[in-house]
């Protein structure tokens, strides 16, 4: 046993002598039951708070109102749906892809590239004003149609280019060597 169990062991009595007063306690916290404190009333249940929270949360939705309606004509590339944003993306790919092949062809002259590349880009000016009639006008199935034309015009020119080059080539091969 350590010191302190032993003090108490020997002062048990002692101890025993203090019992606390149930009533005295009793009395002591019926007292601090009574005591009113300060009435505290919430911020948000007071008028003026009331009205300023409506107030920011009427300016809050005109401005996210505003902003949005400024977001769809900011962006004339507006998607009517997951297919025709696919469509857009493979097209713009496919195109790409020729064009590269026409700009890095040995067998045609600059000049013949740059005409053809001009041409190029005055159907992609085309494109991009269709684009932002799109914009304006989502539900426009003539502008669908005129986009997807743009794009095969433009396919079609490029295979056609490539189908004479490899034509030509064709022709050189055949009057080749005769024996």
């Amino acid at each position: 046993m350590d010191n302190f169990e032993k003090h108490i062991r020997e002062n048990t009595a002692q101890f025993d002598e203090q019992k606390a007063d149930r009533t005295k306690l009793w009395a002591n916290i019926s007292a601090e039951l009574q005591k009113e404190g300060p009435k505290i009333i919430p911020l948000w249940k007071r008028p003026i708070f009331r009205i300023a929270a409506s107030v920011v949360l009427v300016v809050g939705l005109a401005t996210l109102i505003v902003l949005s309606s400024i977001g769809v004509n900011s962006n004339p590339v507006q998607y009517v749906s997951e297919e025709l944003m696919d469509i857009d993306i493979h097209y713009q790919n496919l195109v790409s892809y020729q064009v590269e092949l026409v700009r890095n062809h040995p067998n045609l002259t600059e000049a013949d590239k740059v005409e053809f590349l001009s041409f190029m880009d005055e159907l992609d000016l085309e494109y991009e004003a269709l684009r932002k009639e799109m914009g304006r006008n989502l539900d426009n199935e003539q502008i669908l149609e005129a986009i997807v034309a743009n794009y095969k015009k433009r396919i079609e020119l490029i295979e056609n280019l490539l189908r004479q080059i490899n034509d030509s080539k064709k022709v050189e091969k055949e009057y080749g060597y005769t024996l």
